[in-house]
């Protein structure tokens, strides 16, 4: 079914791969009381009983509003734009994103964009799912986009099987993983596409039941522009990034925050830090107000060692746990049969 498909990304050097998270899904009826895949636009209301007030939940937020940020990533014109991974995406025609993909979680996990065709498409039912998993904070086993890709591979649930093994390929000039599995019982296919971007694994799911479709949408992405070295402003100039450079060898000054009320969430932080050792930016993947308030007074006062490139002091990007303890990371087969 695939030896066409997989001559053709031999002969072109490669082509495209990922860990597929969706199901297409299309919607049968208006939901009553709305949903991600309902029509209903108008639920009815419901009303806040007297005397409860609300108070927003732990969330993504950065200490200013010009540096990118992964999950600021949208779509504009039919074009998806992510600054922060260096990303520019024209959607193919009668495409859109119907809907937004919910905050970052708490292990790095973010649904950057969910695209698929217009409820009026005639074509081939599809979507395309655009991921992210920050490294510093990936629970599963492995260090990169690769190792992530073979996991998903050894953990597909039984009634889930490989058409292509984990295969090397390039879109936009960057070197990307590609992965296909299908559900014979739901008749779906899978295809996966992941790359590294600033200490992210980056992907890019397909699904499907027309595999000609999915081929023709790979083939699309080449069209997908990739910033070599995304930046603060989405133009190049990104911080080295560094996992753990928060070591005790390398910060100078320290002060702990102190959260006056206890609560059991992890509170996931990347910084940015400047030439002169100060920490110049501050994302907060997940954090109640307070949290992120109390860290952001005890950051300004860290000062750490500026980190040199080629004699020359760069940018340093990297990531902190505050909160409960971090996911405790599982490891495989052969790294336990290391240790």
């Amino acid at each position: 079914m695939l030896s066409e498909f997989r001559r053709s990304i031999i002969a072109l050097a490669t082509a495209l791969p990922l860990l597929a998270w969706s199901q297409d899904a299309k919607p049968q009826a208006p939901l009553r009381n709305g949903g991600d895949f309902s029509d209903n636009v108008s639920p009815s209301a419901t009303k806040v009983p007297t005397g409860v007030i609300l108070v927003k939940g732990a969330w993504s937020s950065a200490s200013d509003s010009v540096t990118p940020v992964p999950e600021g990533g949208s779509t504009t014109n039919n074009v998806f734009t992510d600054q922060y991974f260096g990303m520019t995406y024209a959607l193919p025609p009668d495409w859109e994103e119907k809907y937004k993909g919910p905050p970052p979680s708490d292990s790095g996990r973010y649904v950057l964009a969910q695209l698929r065709p217009i409820d009026t498409f005639k074509g081939a039912r599809a979507t395309m799912l655009v991921t992210a998993q920050d490294m510093f904070f990936n629970p599963l086993p492995g260090s990169n986009a690769l190792d992530l890709i073979n996991y998903s591979k050894d953990h597909l649930q039984a009634d889930y099987k490989v058409e292509m093994p984990p295969t090397p390929t390039q879109i936009a000039g960057r070197p990307f993983t590609f992965f296909a599995y299908w559900s014979p019982v739901a008749e779906l296919h899978w295809y996966v596409m992941a790359t590294e971007i600033r200490c992210h694994t980056v992907e890019i799911i397909l699904s499907s039941r027309d595999t000609k479709f999915l081929e023709n949408l790979v083939l699309d992405l080449s069209k997908m522009k990739l910033t070599a070295d995304p930046g603060p402003a989405g133009g190049g100039s990104a911080p080295v990034c560094i996992q753990d450079y928060a070591k005790d060898e390398n910060v100078l000054a320290r002060v702990d925050p102190v959260f006056t009320e206890h609560r059991f969430n992890a509170v996931p932080v990347r910084i940015i830090i400047d030439k002169e050792g100060k920490v110049k930016h501050i994302h907060f993947l997940s954090a109640f107000p307070d949290q992120a308030k109390v860290v952001t007074d005890a950051l300004g006062q860290w000062k750490f060692k500026p980190y040199r490139k080629n004699g020359q002091p760069v940018e340093v990007e990297t990531g902190l746990m505050f909160g409960r303890a971090a996911y405790p990371k599982r490891t495989s087969t052969a790294e336990r049969t290391t240790e």
